[in-house]
């Protein structure tokens, strides 16, 4: 049997395992982040977020065609899988590619004991990566980053075979540009244009392949390959900026022209843009073959068929003019495609110059942008760029805060030691370079890049995320080598056992990386130009990310995701490194079977090792959580309710359930973050499913662009500010007014929107509540809500909040998924299950018959009921939610005399969250997780339910004991670091005591040994 033929078929074997693998452990339904989203885009063919995802959206909607509604997440997470496994299969395929070239270097010939070490390394780099963390973990869900992944493979793989066929030419004699091998650099910028309808991280890869057509077309020199690396930069900026903004930016430029000037319909200047652009091609290639310009004929081809793969996008402005009910961004024109692709609603970072989080904002430049109108475009759109002191910036500010969030900004004054005036909120100082530079080095790369490479190759503490670099306890990587550990991380034998049992607690003992390294060692001793290029991968999929994204500090979730093309490369040491442990043992044993040996070794070593270590906290196969969250919150909601989100982790799943399951689509699911955008409000105006539109008080031309972005409180004459007001009348005869006398002129000359006074009020219909079911018949019903508003300036987000309330005038439930939105109207927020409903009742806490019926008898577990399934972090948030809601609940019925049904709810729960899935004592950030479980106690006692609060009891105490047991045995410097989670879990302690006192009376002897912690 040929190379070639045992090439591929090891190959497909290798990539079966991996599909197999990942078939068995996706996620049974939707998951959490931006998966829900993804998934109802897909379902219906709607517009995702920006920059957007056109072709995984059409190709995950043909996944999800042979599955029912109930089952459609299963397509689409089945796409992931199959992405997942033919990545494993082309990096199988670079692998034996450099492996190949090793074994056959100085003319070596290539014999059946090479082969088996070509496959050896092949299939151990492969399997590697295969059960890699962070690989693994978007392999078994509905993101973007698995088939971005197999893009990247693909692309990669694809100048390896180009690379082929040019040495195969150049062994016939055939030399020169623009050869046939040269097709597979037109497929390569096609497959480059496809993905950028999938995610940009492919076009990380471009520098990596420039180096190989360097190396195999020209004469290598120190200064050509200077320059070389050069163009590959150049050449990432071309197609980052020239093919993906500014052909869309010339298209929207020209429908302006041909809409305004010439009076022509949308989008006429748009289809002109690119038939001009493919007029001037064709031509151009015509020259360019007639003059033998070769390179210019390479170069527009390549360009065109990066067009053509880059034209999903159309079916994104099709889409949105559809109107669909995720419409993001409202993308239905050339112009705010441009908007949208450059991803304008989040702001940009500093990246070579910028300010500082301690820079105060001098002046601002408006620059002014077109909308799309009725029947043209109006200049009525405003872009906004904040001007800084010339001394407030710098070269690479690193410490920057663009949105100035507060959490960002003293998350860099703790790092940097800068201190506060408390009276005027000034910084003591500015941060220095150096300390820009420490930032860089300690938190972007160490532990924003390093900390997830050390956890993919050298080994996992826990799945709790990673806030603070100085704390030893919670996210940090860790090998399981005892004495490197306990240096770095504390003495790990005093874990609390919650998280010494943690199933992210992946020890790999460093073998992942260890081998790595050996391999890029060895490439680069066999073989250093490809070592640079698969360095230059390394880098630039992993490094040149850092450097480029600016992560802020504090950040809400771990970012490994956006680094796997990065391990990629690495694997392909790890692979590379089979061959040095080969020649290695060649050197004590005999040649016969070293091949076997080091296959063996290694296969053991590093995949089996990580696979028999990962697999437990990457296995969703029963895991519905996503789903079953958004069930509790819709169902918690009466008939043509409107629920108000927060957070991508309550938003996406709702449009899941009601977007492809089809679960209460009477209700109108709003992100209260999208309501600061006026496309988004506009949407309330439409009916979106079974749900009625929306009465937003303000039209849409009042809301257009940055119309009342923000609205500020400032007096206006003869109003009293002392003197409550319908809130309806402030939104839209005050803040809604275009009289100039009721608003405040701004320093650039603007005017803004103003409310005069804090103090409203919400008129009730008592006669209406009581027969709507607002409230029930035993409430004390106030003759009108009445609050002050919190805030001296409210963004377009929470106003729109504030005219929903207001127009609605109690004819629709108005729910939220927090009680604590901050607008001044918490104190009428009830609990009618997992959501909050605004009613007319102060301190109504809780609706006890509606809450009790929907747990009872419609609230779901996400399997938690089910032995052995794992909840991440972010799914036992969501957990605990549930459990709060019960506990409430419960005390709430106990407090009135119903101690039965509290016992029945509480026993609901603790059947359905089983504690070998979700103990109820486990060391979690802020100590919020035993929080909810001493609130969970309490109302055990209340209930007289002694055994089950004996059981929580000891949960949570035991966890706590452990805590603090491993805090006092840290050093003095680890201990300073989570001093405050240190502080909190003896707090606890001492709270949970008080809890047994007032409710039980603990024996004699517990009494006596109560709050000691053995070391």
């Amino acid at each position: 049997m040929n190379y070639k033929r045992i090439n591929n078929i090891t190959g497909w074997i290798v990539c079966i395992i991996a599909c197999t693998v990942y078939i068995m452990t996706m996620e049974a339904t939707g998951s959490f982040w931006d998966c829900g989203e993804f998934a109802s885009s897909a379902y219906k063919l709607q517009v995702p977020h920006p920059p957007g995802a056109p072709l995984f959206v059409i190709i995950a909607r043909l996944f999800m065609v042979p599955f029912d509604p109930k089952h459609a997440a299963t397509g689409v997470n089945l796409m992931s899988a199959l992405s997942s496994g033919f990545t494993i299969l082309f990096l199988f395929w670079s692998i034996t590619h450099f492996a190949k070239k090793i074994a056959l270097k100085g003319g070596a010939e290539l014999t059946g004991e090479k082969i088996f070490g070509i496959m050896a390394a092949g299939t151990v780099g492969a399997l590697a990566y295969t059960f890699s963390d962070s690989f693994w973990y978007s392999a078994v869900e509905s993101e973007v980053y698995a088939m971005s992944s197999f893009f990247t493979a693909i692309v990669f793989w694809a100048i390896l075979k180009w690379e082929n066929a040019v040495t195969e030419e150049q062994a016939a004699g055939i030399h020169g540009n623009f050869t046939s091998a040269d097709r597979w650099l037109i497929l390569i910028f096609y497959l480059m244009g496809l993905s950028i309808g999938v995610h940009l991280l492919n076009l990380l890869t471009i520098p990596a392949i420039v180096m190989i057509y360097y190396f195999k077309r020209y004469k290598v020199t120190t200064w050509g390959t200077i320059w070389a690396f050069v163009i590959g930069c150049a050449i990432t900026g071309i197609v980052q900026k020239a093919v993906i903004q500014w052909t869309i930016k010339g298209a929207g430029n020209f429908d302006v022209l041909f809409v305004n000037d010439f009076g022509m319909p949308f989008f006429s200047g748009f289809a002109f843009f690119f038939i001009l652009l493919g007029v001037l091609i064709f031509f151009g290639l015509r020259i360019a073959k007639k003059n033998n310009w070769n390179f210019l004929r390479l170069g527009l081809w390549t360009f065109t068929f990066m067009l053509l793969g880059y034209s999903t996008y159309f079916t994104t402005l099709i889409r949105s003019n559809a109107d669909t009910a995720v419409d993001m961004y409202n993308v239905d024109n050339p112009v705010s495609l441009v908007g949208y692709l450059a991803r304008e609603q989040y702001g940009e970072s500093p990246i070579l110059f910028g300010q500082d989080f301690t820079a105060d904002v001098q002046d601002s430049e408006v620059e002014e942008t077109y909308i799309k109108g009725k029947d043209k475009y109006e200049k009525n759109g405003r872009k906004v760029k904040y001007i800084y002191a010339d001394e407030d910036q710098h070269f690479f500010p690193r410490m920057w805060d663009q949105s100035n969030d507060q959490g960002h900004a003293d998350y860099y004054a703790s790092f940097a030691g800068i201190g506060k005036d408390q009276k005027t909120g000034a910084w003591d100082r500015k941060p220095t370079m150096g300390e820009n530079i420490s930032f860089f080095m300690q938190y972007q790369v160490g532990w924003m890049y390093m900390r997830y490479f050390m956890w993919n190759f050298a080994g996992k503490q826990d799945d709790v995320q990673g806030v603070n670099m100085t704390n030893v306890r919670d996210g940090n990587w860790k090998s399981g080598i005892s004495f490197w550990d306990n240096a770095r991380l504390g003495n790990q034998t005093y874990l609390p056992d919650s998280l010494k049992k943690n199933k992210a607690n992946n020890k790999l003992f460093a073998l992942p990386l260890i081998l790595g390294l050996l391999g890029a060692a060895f490439q680069y001793q066999k073989d250093n130009r490809d070592f640079l290029v698969t360095g230059l991968l390394f880098f630039f999929t992993g490094f040149a990310i850092v450097f480029y994204l600016n992560m802020p500090g504090n950040q809400p979730r771990e970012r490994d995701y956006a680094f796997v093309g990065s391990f990629y490369a690495f694997a392909i040491w790890i692979g590379l490194g089979v061959l040095y442990v080969k020649d290695l043992l060649a050197k004590f044993m005999a040649s016969k079977i070293t091949n076997y040996a080091a296959a063996l070794v290694c296969l053991l070593a590093v995949p089996v090792l990580m696979a028999n270590q990962e697999w437990d906290d990457h296995d969703r196969s029963n895991k519905t959580l996503a789903r079953d969250l958004a069930i509790n919150y819709l169902e918690s909601c009466d008939k043509n309710a409107i629920v108000i989100s927060y957070g991508d982790n309550d938003t996406y799943p709702l449009w899941y359930a009601q977007e492809v399951e089809g679960i209460r689509r009477d209700v109108r699911v709003i992100n209260s973050s999208l309501l600061g955008t006026d496309w988004y409000i506009n949407q309330l105006r439409y009916k979106v499913n079974e749900s009625d539109p929306i009465d937003a008080i303000w039209t849409a031309d009042q809301i257009e662009g940055p119309k009342r972005d923000v609205i500020v409180n400032y007096p206006i004459p003869g109003v009293d500010p002392n003197q409550p007001m319908d809130l309806y009348t402030l939104m839209k005869d005050y803040a809604g007014s275009e009289d100039q006398t009721k608003m405040v002129q701004n320093r650039d000359g603007s005017y803004l929107s103003v409310y005069p006074t804090k103090k409203v009020f919400v008129p009730v219909d008592i006669d209406l509540v009581r027969k709507n079911g607002t409230v029930n018949s035993s409430d004390s019903v106030v003759p009108a809500l009445q609050f002050d508003l919190t805030k001296t300036q409210i963004y377009k987000n929470d106003a729109a909040v504030l005219n929903i309330i207001a127009a609605n005038k109690w004819k629709r439930p108005i729910y939220f998924t927090n009680d604590r939105v901050g607008l001044g109207f918490d104190n009428y927020l009830r609990r009618d299950g997992l959501t909050y409903r605004l009613v007319p009742v102060a301190n109504g806490v809780v609706n006890k018959d509606w809450a009790t019926d929907k747990m009872m008898n419609k609230f779901v577990f996400g399997n938690c009921n089910k032995p052995g399934v794992y909840y991440d972090e972010e799914n036992r948030r969501h957990l605990n939610t549930i459990r709060l809601a019960f506990a409430e609940v419960a005390s709430n019925l106990a407090d009135a005399g119903r101690k039965e049904d509290a016992k029945k709810l509480l026993e609901r729960c603790d059947k359905n969250l089983l504690e070998v899935n979700f103990p109820y004592g486990m060391a979690s950030r802020y100590q919020q997780h035993n929080y909810i479980a001493l609130q969970f106690l309490e109302a055990a006692y209340k209930a007289g339910d002694f055994a089950l609060a004996d059981k929580v009891s000891k949960s949570v105490k035991k966890d706590l004991e452990q805590q603090v047991n491993f805090f006092t045995n840290l050093s003095d410097d680890k201990q300073d670091a989570i001093r405050s989670d240190s502080d909190q879990a003896a707090s606890f302690l001492r709270a949970m005591q008080q809890i047994e006192m007032q409710y039980k009376t603990p024996p004699p002897a517990q009494a006596a040994d109560s709050g000691k912690i053995k070391k």
